[in-house]
């Protein structure tokens, strides 16, 4: 008992310790993508600066394709130590079009194309800070880009534009984390 208890203490220490150097975002300054009013930006290189979480095959309708979602290392470090995401977090899902052929592993394999359909963004926020903008609210900053125009969000309003579809995952803080193993610690 006295062994995992000193073991668990250890891990909580080191998972604070990277928090605490590698993320600007969650150890000091909020986040770098986001302005002064609560306006988001999509990170960029989020592919090889982010651990990717796991990725959603959807086969049919407006959002169908391959979505894989990233967020920082030191925000899974923290999920792992106690379940939830700190405060600046971020998390990105890319959307991208598919395609199925048949492989040598099998057939009707279905792979991501070139072709990005859009990019949705999460930003963490404990405190509340954005009250005035409507893509702030239940605990996050909520954006959608576009391919034609990724420098500003398409979504309005995250109450009509985002929370639809994340209704099912309410109970663990709006993100489907059965979806990504990366966050479990086995």
């Amino acid at each position: 008992m006295k062994r995992e208890y000193i073991s668990r203490t250890l891990q909580l220490l080191a998972g604070l310790l990277l928090l605490s150097t590698l993320s600007p975002a969650i150890a000091g300054d909020y986040s770098r993508y986001v302005d002064s009013q609560g306006n988001i930006s999509l990170p960029e290189n989020f592919r090889t600066e982010m651990a990717h979480l796991g990725s959603w095959f959807v086969p049919d309708g407006e959002a169908s394709g391959l979505h894989d979602v990233y967020t920082q290392p030191s925000a899974v470090a923290a999920y792992r130590n106690t379940g939830q995401f700190p405060d600046g977090a971020v998390v990105v899902k890319e959307l991208r079009a598919a395609e199925m052929n048949d492989h040598t592993t099998g057939k009707n394999v279905s792979n991501a194309t070139s072709v990005v359909k859009q990019w949705f963004v999460m930003i963490k926020d404990t405190q509340g800070r954005f009250t005035d903008n409507p893509s702030w609210g239940d605990g996050w900053g909520w954006a959608l880009f576009k391919p034609g125009a990724p420098q500003v969000s398409a979504a309005n309003d995250y109450q009509t534009d985002c929370l639809g579809c994340h209704v099912a995952a309410r109970k663990t803080d709006w993100i489907y984390v059965q979806a990504y193993p990366t966050l479990r610690r086995n």
